[in-house]
């Protein structure tokens, strides 16, 4: 039988938490809504936390009236009928509809199937050894944006931090949910089946024991960080929570300076962790 701990906090400075992390029989999963920087248009009437929590709603309707839909079925399923649930009010076509990470663990008898899609890594406990479930297609694009962007390589405005910043944001939404670009889950069913996905065994030497299913403002403590390791951040989870990652992260973050370039557009993120034990 599978047992969760988890603990979403939104960050200090937003009132709205954009992290969702949610629990239906056997199926757990964890989302990060995108946050819209200022000053950008969404074509959409919804915000980021509307999104995932409508999203994962989806999820667990989808998971219960197909129980042999495969993980990215069931997103697909999901990500199409939120689609519906906009209304007629937004633009599903503009670059900066609402979207989200996806991070789902499902126990089955045998096996415990894993999605993961776009920056909300999977950890898991194989006993003797760790394996760290990860989609680096942002973070990839995100390296070269970055470069452009910051290097200065348009003409007029090279030198004014915050044209810069808006150049990348633009250039980000155009690689999203594209062929060379990243996929997350917004308004194309089709991301789904861009997403990580697996299985893992319950039983045998090798059987996985545990799962964290972190957003990124929880794995902020190991890789950006550096407060932990992913061995003793599966171990500060197990003893003491993810309310205790979350707060470690928190008061690191008060003590970074703030830096969009070396950093992120914002000092704190929404965090969220969930602990997942099979224990047998």
């Amino acid at each position: 039988m599978m047992q969760v701990w988890s603990a979403s906090e939104a960050a200090p400075d937003r009132l709205a938490n954009e992290d969702h992390v949610f629990q239906y029989g056997q199926l757990v999963g964890v989302l990060d809504g995108a946050t819209v920087p200022e000053g950008f248009d969404t074509g959409c009437v919804h915000g980021p936390a509307w999104y995932v929590r409508r999203l994962a709603a989806r999820i667990g309707l989808v998971a219960a009236d197909q129980p042999g839909a495969t993980l990215m079925e069931v997103l697909a399923a999901a990500i199409d009928a939120v689609r519906g649930d906009h209304g007629n009010r937004c633009d599903l076509g503009h670059p900066g509809t609402p979207s989200s990470t996806v991070c789902l663990v499902r126990e089955g008898a045998e096996h415990v199937d894993y999605l993961v899609l776009c920056d909300s890594p999977l950890v898991v406990d194989l006993g003797s050894r760790l394996q760290v479930i990860t989609d680096d297609r942002l973070e990839t694009t995100m390296v070269g944006l970055r470069s452009a962007a910051f290097a200065g390589k348009a003409s007029g405005d090279d030198n004014d931090p915050q044209a810069r910043f808006r150049r990348s944001v633009i250039w980000q939404r155009q690689q999203m949910n594209t062929p060379g670009g990243y996929w997350v889950a917004a308004a194309d069913p089709e991301a789904a089946y861009h997403a990580i996905g697996g299985g893992l065994s319950l039983t045998g030497p090798d059987r996985v024991r545990r799962a964290a299913l972190l957003t990124d403002g929880a794995s902020y403590a190991v890789d950006k960080l550096g407060l932990l390791d992913w061995h003793s951040l599966l171990a500060l989870l197990t003893a003491d929570g993810p309310s205790e990652l979350i707060r470690r992260v928190r008061a690191a973050e008060r003590e970074v300076v703030e830096d969009q370039e070396r950093h992120r557009f914002k000092r704190y993120d929404d965090a969220t962790a969930a602990l997942c034990r099979f224990d047998r």
